[in-house]
């Protein structure tokens, strides 16, 4: 098949801003990983999507936009408009060079099991604005069949490991606001599932403490104690026995942590500490319900620049080792943002996104609504 210049943009569960990437791909062998692009969201743009996070929750209809979500909304747009033209204008390309724009939008609210997910982008006005092609609303036609709608990336993680030589089975670990594994042991079907917390329960707690973003180099988790009472107590939720598929929205565990953590009587750093401790523990846990424990483990997203997490993670890990994503040449950021560019690809080809040992959905199926740049027609692909 075919090679396609694409560009992938995420905003993701920590919605800290926006990643942009370049790739070229078939929809199935990675060509080359182009450059990659960040677009930061201001402290009134986060506070912003925070209120459309919350106004969300009540939502009974994926399409339903109170005023707020309608804002937010155009803003979303805006602001990964803004994010290629800066990319396409930093790397000398004209958007004639670009077949097609990966474009996931902003997770506000992902309830699979009220048939609901929701992210904020307006993909025809991205394509207008660009003269690009785009592909979004990537995890609506799984969760409609039945799916999780969640994790779409390890298609993405399969094609990356292909590059290099590992002894399998590999666990691949995104460390976002959500933490999600892909199983891969080159033979059988890929296996992926959300493995619980990731960072964005230690983002929300730093915030509500000190009104920062985050806890910088891991520092309040490496000064505090861990709690691994409360880390039992969390890890007993239905959620973490259950086989997969599987997968959570970013605010699942809120209540359910405050209390079993009992996190209001902890000093921020013992809570940061033992929230930091959930997160490795339950990628820990995780392996219980592999087929088999992975050989080695490939880490990327945000969470790798938390030494304090990542010590967690290896020790609950061992005696398997951990990489992240940048040792072994991957971008531990851009990742996301390069894999909604390769699934854009493989919606423009027929090919699945979804799989039923990664969303549980019947049967393999793309997916994603295409927007050609032309006459801003949408064309869902439902499989």
């Amino acid at each position: 098949m075919s090679r396609v210049t694409a560009i992938g943009l995420m905003s993701g569960t920590s919605y800290d801003g926006v990643d942009v990437a370049l790739l070229d791909t078939d929809g199935e062998e990675i060509g080359r990983l182009g450059p990659t692009g960040y677009r930061p969201y201001s402290d009134q743009e986060r506070d912003l999507l925070r209120r459309a996070i919350a106004v969300a929750t009540n939502l009974s209809n994926r399409t339903e936009r109170p005023k707020i979500l309608a804002q937010v909304e155009e803003l979303v747009t805006d602001m990964h408009a803004e994010a290629v033209e800066a990319f396409l204008a930093a790397n000398g390309m004209a958007p004639s060079s670009i077949g097609v724009v990966g474009f996931h939008g902003q997770t506000v609210l992902h309830r699979p099991e009220r048939g609901l997910t929701v992210q904020l982008g307006n993909g025809k006005a991205l394509a207008a604005r660009l003269g690009i092609p785009v592909v979004y609303d990537f995890r609506a036609a799984d969760v409609a069949a039945g799916g999780q709608g969640a994790p779409v990336v390890p298609v993405f993680h399969r094609a990356l490991v292909r590059l290099l030589k590992r002894a399998h089975p590999v666990g691949v670990l995104n460390l976002g606001g959500v933490a999600n594994v892909t199983f891969i042991d080159g033979k059988a079907d890929l296996i992926a599932f959300d493995t619980g917390p990731g960072n964005a329960l230690i983002d929300d707690f730093v915030r509500l403490r000190t009104g920062q973003p985050q806890d910088d180099e891991g520092r309040a988790g490496a000064a505090g104690n861990v709690d691994e009472g409360a880390v039992a107590r969390v890890l007993a939720h239905p959620f973490f026995a259950k086989p997969p598929p599987k997968s959570l929205d970013r605010n699942a565990f809120r209540q359910w942590v405050v209390e079993e953590g009992r996190l209001a009587s902890k000093t921020t750093q013992d809570g940061v500490a033992t929230l930091t401790a959930i997160t490795a523990a339950a990628v820990a846990h995780a392996t219980k319900v592999l087929p088999r424990a992975p050989a080695g483990w490939l880490v990327a997203g945000g969470g790798t620049r938390n030494p304090t997490l990542m010590r967690m993670l290896a020790q609950r890990l061992a005696p398997v080792g951990i990489e992240t994503a940048s040792a072994v040449g991957w971008s531990a950021d851009a990742l996301e943002a390069q894999a909604f560019g390769y699934l854009a690809v493989r919606t423009l080809k027929g090919l699945p996104l979804t799989f039923p040992t990664t969303t549980g959905v019947p049967r393999p199926l793309t997916g994603g609504v295409l927007v050609r740049k032309s006459d801003g027609g949408s064309v869902p692909h439902r499989g």
